[in-house]
């Protein structure tokens, strides 16, 4: 494992779109994450205009981490990222950004390092506003594909159903159960746990 993929978490970063028209969408899947582990935490998210977002500070496994809402809207996402990121000071190795993820079932979350965009728009600028580096952390939460390329759009911006939001609640909240083994530079232990988990 490179010295990169050991550097510590200090930015937490959920995707999503604001208004509330497109709060309990699918394509918000990250900001329910971000809330969640905000409300763990018993942080509040507060508006922050040099950030672009919404932001807050958490104490997980005795490290110091921010959290961050872009409230760009998804395809700017990158400028909320960059901006938090150059005025702290994070490497991309250092931020973690969670995001709905179509390659996954409902019920499911991924961790990874790096690689492409796989054509999420927020991931897109992300990357371009890092100075196309790939290397950041990211936890895919998984809202499975409606089977058709041409519905992507609609369905990523519609409404999970009942069941579904369920099984994606269940999904974030495994993740956040496992994110003080990722602060604590265990990624092999977290990536096992939550890979394991399935919500029934």
């Amino acid at each position: 494992m490179t010295k990169a993929a050991n550097a510590s978490i200090e930015l937490i970063v959920g995707l999503g779109n604001p208004g509330r028209e497109y709060e309990e969408t699918r394509h918000n899947a990250g900001v329910w994450f971000i809330e969640e582990l905000a409300r763990a935490c018993g942080a509040t998210l507060q508006p922050e205009k040099k950030f672009h977002g919404l932001t807050a500070r958490i104490s997980l496994h005795g490290k110091d981490i921010r959290l961050l809402y872009p409230t760009t809207f998804m395809n700017k996402s990158g400028l909320a990222v960059a901006a938090i990121a150059n005025f702290y000071r994070i490497s991309p190795e250092q931020i973690l950004v969670a995001h709905d993820e179509l390659d996954i079932p409902v019920g499911t979350a991924r961790l990874k390092q790096g690689g492409g965009h796989g054509g999420h728009n927020g991931l897109r600028d992300i990357i371009s506003s890092l100075g196309n580096n790939k290397n950041f952390h990211r936890l895919r939460i998984g809202i499975d594909h409606p089977g058709n390329a041409k519905l992507v759009s609609g369905y990523v911006l519609s409404k999970p159903s009942i069941e579904d939001r369920r099984k994606i609640n269940e999904a974030v909240d495994e993740a956040t159960y496992v994110m003080p083994e990722l602060l604590n530079g265990s990624m092999a232990k977290a990536i096992q746990q939550l890979h394991t988990f399935t919500a029934k």
